[in-house]
């Protein structure tokens, strides 16, 4: 959808968090928030590469760090692409 709307202003960091609401959008309330890129419930979720680290969800107890580019989730780091799996 971004490719076709805007193809000239794409950007990776915006096509992952667009494939991550348009996931969770479906059965949950997604907001914005403001120490991370998104509240869903209870929970803070931040959206990124493989390299992105924990400092922007450090001392919030239900953070999340979503990856792009890795294969499995560890601890609170949760793969982008299990979202594909929401529904």
């Amino acid at each position: 959808m971004i490719y076709a709307l805007a193809e000239d202003s794409s950007h990776i960091g915006n096509i992952r968090e667009t494939f991550f609401l348009n996931q969770l959008r479906v059965k949950y309330e997604v907001s914005s928030a403001s120490n991370s890129d998104f509240l869903v419930d209870d929970m803070t979720f931040e959206i990124g590469g493989k390299r992105k680290g924990q400092k922007q969800i450090r001392g919030i107890e239900k953070g999340f760090i979503v990856k792009d580019d890795i294969e499995m989730g560890y601890l609170n780091t949760i793969p982008l692409w299990q979202f594909g799996l929401t529904y």
